[in-house]
C-alpha cells in the first residue's frame, strides 16, 4: 500500500474568520474550494507548503445559528493540529506579532521545543520542533 499525504477536515462555524485566520496569519492558500455563487464557500482545500487542511462549514448559511453551540466547539478540543516548525522561537514572534494568542514556546520532557494556540473554532494548534536525540524516560 502507497499512502502519499493526509488532508484533516475541520468544520467551522463562520468561513470568512476561518479563512482570514488560516490564510492572513498562518500563511495558507487556497487550493480548491466550492459553494453557492456570491456567497463565502461552504468548503475549502488550503495548502501550506506541504500540508494540506481542508474547512467545511459546520452549518448552511440558510439554518447557522447566530453564535456558535457552546458544547461543539467545547468538543473542537479533542483536536491538536501538530505543525512541524524548525525555528519555534521565530513563529512566536512572528505569529504573537500578528495578534495569535500563544503559549511561550518551552522544551517539554520529551524534547520537543513547543508552543500552543487556539484557531477561531477552538481546534488546538502546536508549532513544534525537536532534536533526534533519544528521550529518557
Amino acid at each position: 500500500m502507497e499512502i502519499q499525504g493526509m488532508c484533516p477536515l475541520l468544520q467551522v462555524f463562520d468561513m470568512n474568520t476561518s479563512l482570514q485566520f488560516y490564510c492572513e496569519i498562518l500563511s495558507f492558500k487556497v487550493h480548491q474550494s466550492a459553494g453557492e455563487a456570491g456567497a463565502p464557500p461552504d468548503w475549502v482545500w488550503l495548502k501550506w507548503n506541504n500540508i494540506d487542511l481542508m474547512l467545511n462549514t459546520a452549518y448552511e448559511a440558510a439554518r447557522r445559528p447566530p453564535k456558535p453551540d457552546y458544547a461543539r466547539e467545547r468538543a473542537h478540543g479533542d483536536v491538536t493540529l501538530y505543525f512541524g516548525c524548525p525555528d519555534v522561537d521565530a513563529a512566536y514572534r512572528e505569529l504573537t506579532a500578528k495578534g495569535l494568542n500563544l503559549t511561550p514556546p518551552k522544551v517539554a520532557p520529551y524534547g520537543m521545543k513547543q508552543m500552543y494556540g487556539y484557531d477561531p473554532d477552538g481546534y488546538q494548534l502546536c508549532f513544534q520542533w525537536g532534536n533526534d536525540a533519544p528521550v529518557q524516560l
